[in-house]
């Protein structure tokens, strides 16, 4: 009984840690979030956030960014890209 609880109670404060843990949005599926997040470690946002790129353009330069070293997988370019493309058009 008692070591069924320890495992309900050390598996809710994972859950929790993970859940209100900054770097968890980090790994959101929020375009503006995974844009802010990650493209704001290595530069400042002002000017990706002046350009107006084609959907094209975007992926081109999101794609370099990732080659260059950001630290997102394909999925979350995907996602930066299709925000980008949408907002800065």
């Amino acid at each position: 009984m008692i070591k069924a609880r320890l495992i309900t109670l050390v598996a809710g404060v994972f859950f929790l840690t993970t859940v209100w843990c900054p770097a968890a949005e980090k790994v959101g599926n929020n375009g503006k979030t995974l844009f802010e997040n990650n493209c704001g470690e290595c530069h400042n946002l002002d000017r990706p956030k002046s350009k107006k790129k084609t959907k094209d353009e975007w992926e081109t330069t999101v794609l370099r960014m990732k080659q260059n070293g950001a630290a997102i997988t394909d999925d979350e370019a995907k996602i930066i890209i299709n925000y980008l493309s949408e907002i800065y058009k």
